[in-house]
């Protein structure tokens, strides 16, 4: 089943490109540690997901990109051409000459009706290239005004459009410290918005990533070039195929088969009024984890410790609240790799920043630049939610 990605700004263009070239880099590398049938079966999987092909052979992103500013798209579409490995489709881009200038209404309320046709035409194109199609994997910034601010509108577009396939959104939570002066107002926006319109979140602090590359990879002078390179290595690890639960012989057709609609019954937690307050509220760290284990001795593997019931919400079944994903087939230079990706409360006190910030801004009547009024006004209602 095929993926359409959709990459929205500078932020989603870079990175959208890193992650293609990962994947394609990572389908032609081969160690040994499993059979040269199960190795085509993986890369034919693959490719089935994230390119197709033209008559020369050559594979194409199933992707749209799409900026307001035509400097980031054109490098990005020069990069992938130069690669030798790959390309983006001829008529896959959408971008104009002026930017949103960091303002989430501008892209939102501007760009976004002003353009809305143009892009949906394009996916549309690329969604009907497919023989059998899985989803969107929409990737955004929040802090800036094109990624997050169109963004919003068209994964909006698309739940509209598109209702019964999944979105997912994998966006870039700003620096702590500040890329723009507006992006907690745009965050905030963002998030309000995805929450309505997107099926899955997927969240990368730069913070933590800019750690990852300093602490892990001793890299000195840390470039978005290596932030990026870092976020495409974690979403290809991901993505890439691995066994069905069903089958240890079969990659999973769907890449996106993580249950995203898991809902809490009404009473899963007490009436307010009933909670003891003479005790501290404690509250379980995970709603449901996903481990995925790919290279040598991956069956070997001890899971275990992410079974402990400890570790969930008591209203979720057990089979539900954690998946193991195997493949003996390795992920790129690495021997052996594990991912987890789950469904915590690790987000918790950056989002808590970010609305404190917010409303700090919003009750401080700082400038928020061009369309001020718009934002401040929007940015209200949401802080009010």
């Amino acid at each position: 089943m095929s993926i359409v990605t959709v990459q929205l700004g500078q932020c989603g263009n870079q990175i959208g490109f890193e992650v293609f070239d990962a994947l394609l880099r990572d389908s032609h590398s081969f160690q040994g540690l499993c059979s040269k049938r199960e190795n085509e079966a993986y890369q034919t999987s693959c490719k089935e997901r994230f390119f197709s092909e033209e008559e020369s052979g050559v594979p194409i992103a199933r992707a749209v990109l799409v900026d307001m500013e035509p400097k980031v798209i054109n490098q990005t579409l020069s990069k992938a051409a130069q690669s030798g490995r790959w390309k983006y489709g001829q008529h896959a881009c959408f971008c104009q000459k002026q930017g949103s200038g960091n303002n989430w209404a501008y892209g939102y309320s501007v760009h976004g009706p002003r353009h809305e046709e143009s892009i949906m035409n394009l996916i549309q194109k690329e969604v009907e290239k497919c023989d059998s199609f899985s989803g969107f994997f929409i990737i955004m910034s929040m802090a800036g005004g094109t990624g997050s601010g169109l963004g919003a509108f068209v994964t909006q577009n698309l739940q509209d459009q598109y209702p019964n396939s999944l979105k997912m959104n994998q966006i870039i939570w700003p620096y702590g410290t500040g890329e723009v002066i507006v992006q907690n107002y745009n965050s905030v926006l963002t998030l309000s918005h995805l929450y309505r319109s997107s099926d899955a979140l997927l969240v990368h602090e730069n913070d933590a990533v800019h750690k990852i590359c300093a602490k892990l990879m001793n890299i000195k002078q840390i470039s978005f070039s290596d932030i990026n390179q870092v976020l495409a290595h974690q979403l290809g690890s991901v993505f890439q195929p691995t066994y069905s639960a069903e089958s240890s012989f079969h990659y999973r057709r769907n890449p996106l088969g993580i249950d995203w609609q898991v809902r809490p019954p009404l009473s899963g937690l007490p009436p307010l009024g009933k909670m003891s307050l003479s005790k501290d509220l404690h509250f379980n760290t995970s709603i449901a984890n996903l481990v995925i284990l790919r290279g040598k001795d991956v069956q070997s593997a001890d899971v275990e410790g992410f079974k402990d019931p400890a570790l969930y919400t008591s209203w979720l079944e057990p089979v539900h609240a954690f998946n193991v994903w195997k493949t003996q087939r390795a992920f790129s230079k690495y021997e052996k790799s594990a991912v987890l990706v789950s469904n915590s409360q690790f987000l918790v006190k950056p989002l808590d920043m970010i609305v404190k910030k917010a409303w700090n801004m919003f009750a401080s009547k700082k400038e928020c630049g061009p369309r001020k009024n718009e934002l401040r006004a929007l940015v209200w209602a949401r802080l009010k939610c």
